[in-house]
């Protein structure tokens, strides 16, 4: 069997513009479903994902990153997988199309974690996708008095046919944020994790107060006492559960975040402690596309 759960960062959305979240977390749905369906593997599946959602400036990654105090976009990608745990990821790059396909060009190179003009450099010598700077810059932006609070990371996790796990992040970082600034979604620990025994995790929010905490980490931890527990599905009943601590340990130090994971079983969970937290995930299982803007909104 294969899953995959994705999320369009943790903050507030506002009604007008709810539609554009979940229409955008089922295209990139759509994209990594395909490519699992197809019996490709879980990385594929999160950087075509990945790929969706960096290009729909309703999310805060590729196209339509937030702007730092220079007015420049300078974007962090991670992805990681839990067969061999090999990361990939990029800080601070400026002048990339998808900053999650130079992460995973990263993923077999012996540096786990390239920076600023480094990581312009690989992507150029891979052949990645180039651009001028200002193309990742919407109309929209260029309006100062339309910038808003923006500190949300797209992130995926994937599950394939073969029992692989991966998981990706990116993000435009932080509105007005000082030049150079790298926050939670590059750092393996810290905004995601993978590990094929015990599952994988990506969060989204407020980026030094994840980091401080090493949430992914936490999750991590979490998932392996639960995995001692019991040997069976069992233990993972409530996926939710697992990610309850690290929210309030980020709560607790005045943060916001919201996070997706995914077991080696393929069950899927999610959490949040921002106002909304753009959710969507789907499974070989039932094969139909579930998407949401708020936890609470599950259930009715």
């Amino acid at each position: 069997m294969w899953s995959l759960i994705l999320h369009g960062g943790a903050k507030e959305i506002d009604p007008e513009e709810e539609e554009a979240h979940r229409n955008g977390c089922i295209k990139a749905l759509e994209a990594g479903r395909a490519v699992l369906a197809g019996g490709g593997t879980a990385v594929d599946a999160v950087e075509a994902a990945g790929r969706v959602l960096e290009t729909d400036p309703t999310f805060n990654a590729g196209y339509g990153s937030a702007l730092n105090s220079d007015g420049e976009v300078e974007m962090c990608a991670g992805v990681m997988e839990g067969r061999d745990f090999n990361v990939g990821a990029v800080a601070v790059i400026k002048g990339v199309r998808h900053p999650i396909s130079v992460a995973k060009a990263m993923l077999h190179e012996e540096p786990i974690l390239l920076a600023s003009d480094g990581a312009r450099r690989f992507a150029a010598d891979k052949q990645l996708e180039l651009c001028d700077p200002a193309d990742l810059v919407t109309p929209q932006q260029r309006d100062l008095a339309s910038k808003s609070e923006a500190k949300d990371t797209i992130g995926v996790v994937a599950l394939d046919q073969y029992g692989d796990l991966a998981v990706g992040t990116s993000t435009g970082g932080l509105d007005g944020s000082a030049p150079g600034r790298v926050g939670d979604s590059p750092q393996p620990g810290c905004g995601y994790y993978a590990d094929n025994q015990l599952g994988a995790v990506a969060f989204s929010g407020d980026g030094e107060h994840i980091a401080r905490k090493a949430l992914a980490a936490r999750v991590m931890q979490e998932l392996s006492a639960r995995r001692a527990l019991s040997s069976g599905q069992a233990a993972m009943a409530g996926v939710e559960e697992v990610l309850e601590p690290s929210l309030m340990e980020v709560e607790a130090i005045g943060g916001e975040a919201g996070a997706i994971v995914l077991t080696p079983t393929g069950k899927s969970g999610w959490a949040h402690n921002s106002r909304e937290f753009a959710v969507a995930f789907m499974t070989s299982e039932d094969n139909h596309p579930h998407v949401f803007v708020r936890k609470r909104d599950e259930g009715r």
